[in-house]
């Protein structure tokens, strides 16, 4: 008996869960960086 192979592209739950767990370490890894340079996320990048 097979078992039924979900799919893990477009909006399913397994993507949503690592979409969210890399937007919250990207968030952290940029308050990271403001504390550690002083400079804000958008100065770091040369915009502000």
């Amino acid at each position: 008996m097979q078992e039924k192979i979900e799919p893990r592209f477009g909006f399913v739950n397994f993507a949503e869960t690592w979409n969210g767990r890399l937007a919250m370490l990207g968030i952290l890894i940029g308050l990271s960086t403001e504390l550690l340079t002083g400079q804000g996320i958008l100065g770091q990048i040369g915009i502000g």
